[in-house]
């Protein structure tokens, strides 16, 4: 059997969900898509969209995880690209105060969320 699979969402966990969000509409232009709510108010799902592909970033809320969540190393991360002028939205993210890595030789830049989660941007080629 071949299995045909394809990218549906990437999930991360967050300790403020308001400020998440936020974050992502700020950061990266991001549209929560929709939610979903625990019937017990344990957790909250909030998925996030770019509006152009059918990828979604998750926010997960968990009411009784309140402490920052241990990103070990912190190797793993998601990539966006960005479109219009590459200096001027890394410009934005430096006044956001949010970008955490740059490597100019390599023409990239890390920003990290309020979870302290590397975010990677590169332009739209």
């Amino acid at each position: 059997m071949k299995v045909k699979g394809h990218f549906d969402h990437f999930n991360i966990n967050v300790t403020d969900l308001e400020r998440s969000i936020k974050f992502y509409e700020t950061a990266l232009g991001l549209t929560e898509h929709h939610r979903k709510i625990s019937e017990d108010g344990s957790f909250i799902l909030v998925y996030l969209t770019d509006s152009h592909s059918n990828f979604m970033l998750e926010l997960t809320w968990l009411k009784e995880h309140t402490q920052p969540y241990e990103l070990g190393e912190n190797e793993s991360h998601i990539c966006f690209r960005v479109e219009g002028d590459y200096d001027e939205v890394r410009k934005f993210h430096k006044e956001m105060g949010c970008v955490c890595f740059e490597n100019e030789s390599m023409g990239l830049y890390f920003i990290n969320d309020p979870d302290d989660y590397w975010i990677e941007i590169l332009p739209v080629r």
